[in-house]
């Protein structure tokens, strides 16, 4: 088995004609955290969209665990250990805790294990699993998202922007909780994220996205890496 959970190798995708990456190249090894940084609007989301399937490379290749999977649908994406917490329209408002996390696993088999797992990360979802998503604070509906996207146990998690909206105190909870949901799941993680400090404390390698191109990348614990970061952002 490969010890590259992501390589995207050339990748040219958008909507279209309009092309909004051009020529990414990114490598995730097993177990790490990469951190894609950038302004909004640089292809951030266009990315993950792209990587999941929901839009067609124009060019380039896109392998996961040595597996080629570029133009693979996002169902059958998912039944090869990779889950995806979208940024947009994420959680069934309607739905109960309950429902929405039911929505992780492909049937109801083992549902109360993969619960009992996740809860150990946020035991607030097992003592309220009647309750409506849409009642949560936003803090507690973007924790539903990344609960949701555990279920599964998948080898490669997708977040986009999983800190946006959300209060100090809160980031801080999110840093707590995904540090240990990372030791004990040994995920490999693409996290999209434009808060700098959230990014550099989860992640082990970083680069930033500007207007479709990467721009910069390399170790978190680099010296001066935040400078460099913020130097690119303020172009």
């Amino acid at each position: 088995m490969s010890d590259i959970a992501l390589e995207i190798d050339r990748l040219t995708s958008g909507y279209g004609q309009s092309m909004v990456l051009r020529d990414v190249s990114l490598k995730i090894q097993s177990g790490q955290v990469l951190a894609i940084v950038g302004k909004n609007g640089m292809g951030k989301t266009t990315l993950l969209k792209t990587i999941m399937g929901f839009l067609p490379a124009q060019s380039g290749r896109i392998c996961m665990f040595g597996a080629d999977v570029t133009g693979v649908q996002p169902h059958r994406l998912a039944g090869r250990g990779v889950a995806y917490s979208p940024q947009d329209q994420a959680i069934f408002p309607d739905f109960t805790v309950d429902e929405n996390l039911r929505l992780g696993l492909s049937n109801d088999r083992g549902y109360e294990r993969a619960l009992d797992r996740v809860a150990v990360f946020f035991p607030f979802l097992a003592q309220r699993r009647g309750q409506r998503a849409g009642t949560l604070s936003g803090g507690e509906q973007k924790m539903l998202l990344v609960a949701r996207a555990l279920m599964s146990r998948p080898r490669l998690l997708l977040i986009d922007e999983i800190t946006e909206g959300l209060q100090p105190s809160v980031v801080q909870r999110l840093i707590g909780v995904l540090r240990a949901e990372l030791a004990a799941f040994d995920l490999s993680v693409l996290l999209i994220e434009q808060n700098v400090g959230f990014a550099l404390s989860i992640a082990d390698r970083y680069a930033v996205l500007a207007r479709g191109e990467v721009v910069a990348a390399g170790r978190v614990d680099a010296p001066g890496v935040a400078g460099v970061i913020q130097n690119h952002l303020a172009v």
